[in-house]
């Protein structure tokens, strides 16, 4: 069978998994929402890899015992129509048969977005209603505008918003208890402090 390219499968409507799997690979990353492939935008700053690599760093020294930690390009398979690629995520070690061949079937336990101008929207509005429809129990953005960490959990079908932390504000988290660490923490250990960045 012929894979297909992006320019034949946005044609399609829904485009399921399936399709998005076995589409021609042309180094784009792409998710799906509610049946509609997307093009992801250009690839990520420095400073956005910076910090999920900092982030990382953290999880894995505090609970990596406790919990299986991936950064993007992953595959969230949420279901056959809504497939994301959060920047970071946290699997509790109870619940690894989620974790597949192709990609993670069904909700982690924590998901982590790094955002952006250029991605704001999308993560505050559009991933926060998809993480909640798909019952993800806690979702992380940090802003990179203002490198704050806001905090939501799961409160029935809805994110209630817990926290705002930013700074030396130590991060308290009921999915993940073993992280420990601040805001203030993951920007000081950046190779290019932020006022140092064009």
């Amino acid at each position: 069978m012929k894979k297909k390219t992006y320019e034949e499968l946005i044609k399609e409507s829904p485009v399921t998994y399936d399709m998005y799997a076995n589409m021609e690979d042309d180094g784009r990353r792409y998710e799906i929402s509610d049946g509609v492939l997307e093009l992801m935008s250009p690839a990520p700053t420095p400073t956005h890899q910076s910090v999920v690599n900092e982030l990382q760093y953290k999880f894995n020294v505090s609970c990596r015992n406790d919990y299986i930690i991936y950064s993007s390009p992953i595959d969230v398979i949420l279901s056959a129509t809504e497939v994301r690629q959060p920047d970071l995520i946290m699997i509790h070690r109870s619940r690894m048969e989620i974790i597949g061949g192709k990609g993670i079937n069904g909700a982690p336990d924590l998901v982590v977005e790094i955002s952006s101008k250029h991605s704001r929207r999308r993560d505050k509005v559009q991933k926060r209603i998809v993480y909640a429809k798909y019952d993800v129990p806690e979702y992380w953005i940090v802003d990179l505008s203002n490198f704050t960490l806001e905090q939501y959990v799961l409160d029935g079908e809805r994110y209630e918003l817990i926290d705002v932390y930013a700074e030396d504000d130590k991060i308290s988290s009921k999915a993940a208890s073993c992280a420990s660490f601040s805001m203030g923490e993951i920007v000081r250990n950046l190779p290019i402090q932020p006022d140092k960045i064009n």
